[in-house]
């Protein structure tokens, strides 16, 4: 909804895409503007952090948790001018959402530091103004619903994160720009990256 997409309907399925590890910027990294992209857009997301692998199996929903070792703040960097552009000829989003230094992620918070996740919330500041605010309880899918539905179609190594899409607010960035992102459990700060475009 907040990306103009139609709102998928409860027990759909979520939109998927696979990001190479070429993504990821650890140690508040930069962000770097891809080729030919005019309009590169933040959109703050919960990182699930997978503890264990599902050995090809599909995950039941009441034990998806036992496959989760904890979370992150993470940032998934849009080329929403080409993403436009590929939507309207019907293209994968690959260049526009797995671009170099396109997922900037966090440090772990463990599981067990989290009573539930749907209390926490995600803040994204550009340049010291608040653009994206909300909490996990606002997901569309949750999260054993979305590891039983991806171990249907992939094995979950130990490592890999999983995005769960992106409160409203999202928008432009341009060169020059400082991202914080955080995430709060109780409302209360416990992990915080900074990133620059």
């Amino acid at each position: 909804k907040e990306l103009g997409n139609a709102t998928p309907k409860p027990q759909s399925a979520p939109i998927i895409f696979v990001k190479p590890p070429s993504c990821l910027v650890v140690n508040n990294g930069g962000i770097r503007v891809p080729f030919a992209c005019h309009n590169l857009h933040h959109e703050i997301e919960l990182g699930v952090v997978i503890g264990k692998t599902n050995n090809g199996r599909v995950i039941d929903e009441k034990d998806a948790m036992e496959y989760v070792s904890g979370y992150c703040v993470a940032l998934d960097m849009t080329a929403r001018d080409l993403q436009a552009d590929a939507k309207k000829k019907g293209l994968p989003w690959t260049v526009c959402k797995c671009f170099d230094t396109s997922t900037p992620v966090s440090m772990l918070i463990r599981k067990e530091n989290v009573s539930n996740y749907k209390d926490m919330r995600l803040k994204l500041t550009v340049n010291d103004t608040v653009r994206q605010n909300g909490k996990c309880d606002a997901m569309i899918f949750d999260i054993p619903y979305l590891l039983n539905y991806l171990s249907k179609y992939f094995t979950l190594h130990r490592g890999d994160i999983i995005l769960t899409g992106t409160p409203k607010g999202v928008g432009q960035v341009v060169v020059g720009d400082t991202l914080c992102s955080q995430l709060l459990v109780n409302d209360q700060l416990s992990v915080t990256m900074t990133n620059k475009v």
